[in-house]
This record gives structure tokens, sequence and C-alpha cells, in this order.
């Protein structure tokens, strides 16, 4: 473990190197593709510093310029969402900014304070754009709002590391992995027979003895002659998705909801209650992990089945919006803040593309309160829908689905 832990100190070092030295503006231009980095980082000498075997010291290179890319991603998401909420931008200005967050050679260009210039058939573009606005009050816009809100990188602990293909090997039921020692291995026994050929993460466990191995999975896509419908769905709390002819699949899933929302409430007054003489939660934590499992190994079987059944080409499902403050019932806000939508939609995208189903957001501003016959307002009670313009009067969840694959297949969808 102590030669494990020594990788992963170097591990971080090499990262927060890179990112003290290629985390800020001035590395933006290296950035992409980022191999002017790793010579510079060849050339730099800390590999033969910290005796660092090359199969660490360039994966920790380019996992740190993951990181910075992602930071820097997440800075920009920020800015535009601030840039659109502005009222005192007028659309030019805008169109401006929004340009310079799209093309990477302007932002790096703007941020350390040099002349933009660009490839020959986006010059214009930006040439005609600059007449519009105020270019000086828009790169100090644009320079403040980073300085505000990019955050600076720090690894602050050695919890573990990458590692590629030729730096283990498996054998007599466990594996070998690499140290800083010239041909010495470290042989760890495993729990299981799974067996990779591709980069692992290796977290450590030092309190443990132990490791946990991370690997990537490749999955195939499959393509289904069979798969024409369209079909559009609603999520729900207890029934966890409804189409637009009425199926309804995870209809368990309110129990399962309900049942893990208690448990987990009860377990936070009694440890509120009981703290000085609770020592340890290893059974909470295991309990916890197990009334998870259950659900989400529910929530697969149940969209599995949904497109088995259904057989969809396209998959039309509205976009919720962020998760709100509750009102006063704190019981019912405690289930709801649980509620594994976050969950649902991201296992719904993954199977939809092994599938090759597309996966379609639509608005969904006002829509459980339209009649999906006749498209004006009706009144819901008492999980039905009905409608006094024409008269029908059908269940709420199945009235919202058929209104996500009417808005849906209007064209009325987000990406």
């Amino acid at each position: 473990m102590e030669k494990l832990r020594e990788i992963a100190e170097d591990y971080r070092k090499v990262k927060n190197y890179v990112f003290e030295r290629y985390g800020k503006v001035g590395g933006l231009s290296k950035l992409y593709p980022g191999y002017t980095i790793q010579n510079e980082m060849t050339a730099s000498g800390l590999r033969k510093e910290l005796s660092m075997p090359s199969v660490y010291f360039y994966l920790a290179v380019f996992d740190a310029l993951g990181s910075i890319k992602g930071q820097w991603s997440a800075t920009k998401s920020r800015i535009l969402k601030l840039i659109n909420m502005n009222g005192g931008f007028t659309e030019e200005e805008k169109h401006y900014l929004r340009f310079l967050l799209k093309i990477p050679n302007a932002f790096e260009a703007v941020l350390n304070q040099k002349p933009i210039r660009l490839p020959e058939k986006m010059q214009p573009k930006l040439n005609e754009l600059a007449l519009q606005v105020d270019t000086g009050k828009l790169h100090r816009y644009l320079c403040r709002q980073v300085r505000k809100y990019h955050v600076k990188l720090h690894a602050h602990q050695a919890l573990g590391f990458s590692i590629s293909e030729r730096a283990y090997r498996y054998a007599n039921h466990g594996i070998y992995i690499s140290t800083k020692q010239s041909r010495e291995r470290i042989f760890v026994p495993l729990t299981d027979n799974n067996r990779y050929g591709n980069q692992l993460y290796i977290k450590l466990y030092p309190e443990k003895s132990s490791i946990e191995i991370k690997a990537a999975l490749n999955v195939s896509v499959h393509i289904h002659k069979d798969y024409v419908n369209e079909v559009g769905v609603s999520m729900g709390i207890f029934t966890m998705l409804t189409t637009n002819d009425g199926n309804e699949y995870g209809a368990e899933f309110g129990d399962y909801q309900t049942k893990y929302a208690e448990w987990l409430r009860s377990q936070a007054i009694s440890y509120s209650k009981n703290r000085a003489d609770n020592s340890g939660r290893k059974k909470y934590y295991a309990k916890k992990k197990r009334y998870l499992e259950q659900m989400h190994s529910y929530i697969n079987h149940e969209l599995n089945r949904f497109l088995q059944i259904e057989k969809p080409q396209r998959v039309y499902i509205v976009k919720l919006p962020c998760a709100q403050a509750g009102g006063f019932n704190t019981k019912i806000n405690h289930g709801i803040t649980l509620w594994q939508r976050g969950y649902i939609r991201k296992r719904l995208e993954q199977k939809c593309r092994e599938q090759s189903v597309e996966l379609i957001q639509v608005l969904g501003k006002n829509i459980s309160n339209e009649c999906s016959g006749c498209g004006l307002t009706g009144k819901r009670e008492d999980g039905y829908f009905s409608c006094p313009h024409c008269g029908c009067c059908i269940e709420e969840k199945t009235n919202t689905a058929r209104n996500v694959l009417i808005r849906g297949v209007a064209g009325k969808t987000v990406n």
C-alpha cells in the first residue's frame, strides 16, 4: 500500500504542476490538442525529478488537462447563462459575446489582451459583428466574468491514479501493478474474475488495505429494423413512465421510492438524537447502498421492458426544470428531493444510444394543463384531467405524455 500511495502522491504532484502552469488564461492556446503541453512537460525535467515511470507521468498530465478543459467549459456555460439573463445588453451585444465564447481562438485572444485573428472564412463575420457594438466594453465584461467565476484547480488528496495497459498484467487470480522501481510489480489478489485490456483507474483505501479498480466498458450499438414508433413519455414519482397510449412502466417505483425516503428520514432523526453514542456508520452506508442498488436494478429492468415493448424510433420526453424549494410539509419535501429522476433520465439516454433510438426533449411549460385533444386549458383533479371544451376526461399522466408527443412531432423541442 505504501508503494501505491507513493505513486498516487507523485500523480497528484504532476497534476498540480499542470494546473498551476496551464490552468490560467495563459495556457488556453496550448490546451488543444495538448501535444505542446506534453512536449513541454517532457522537457521540464519533472518526471526525472520524481523518478516517475512514463506510464503514470503522461496519464497524470492528460488527466489534469481533461480537468482544465472541463473547468473552462463550466466557466463558459456559467458566463453564457449570465449573458442571456442580462437585460442591459442589446441583442447585437449578446450575439457578439456568444460568438467570442463559441470560438476558442477569439476567446483566448480577448482574455490575453491580444488582437483577434481568425481563419479567412470567419474573420469577416467577426468584423461585421464588431462594427455594431462597443468591443472594448464587451471584452472588459468577459474578462471580469472569467476572473470572477473561473475556479483555480488543485488536487488536495492522493486518492488514486490512472494506469495504462502496459503497467499491469493478470495472473494467479490477481493483478500485478508496476511500481516506481524498475522491473518490480506489486501483486494484488482480486475478488472477481474480470479481465480488462484498457486504461484503468486504481482507487486506494489505505484504511482498509484494499484497492478498487474502475474500468471503462465498451458497449456495442444495436440497430433494430422493427423500432419504428414515436412515443411520448411522462415521468412520475409513483409510476416511473407513462406513454401516450397509457402504457405504464415502473408501477412499483413509488413503493421503492417511499420506502427508501422513509428509511432515510428515520435514520436521520435517530442519528441526530444519538450522535454522541454513534461510533460508526458502516451498517448505515451498507443498507443505504442496498436500497439504491435494489431501486436502480428495478429502474433498469423497466426501461429495458419499455424499449422492448414500445419499439420506439424516437422517444419524446419533457424537459423538467431544476429542483425547487418545497412547501411546509417536510416529509413530502424529503421524498421529492430523493426522486431518482436524474438517474432515470441518464439511464434512458444511455439505453437509447445503445439501441439507436433518438431521444428528444420537449419544452414543458404549461404542458400538463393543456388538453391533448383540443389544445385548450382544462382542469386537473384527483389524478384526472378534464376539458370543459371538448368534454374529454383522461388520466393526468397519460394526457401529459400525449402532449409531449404532440409537441415533439410538431418540432417544439430543445437540444
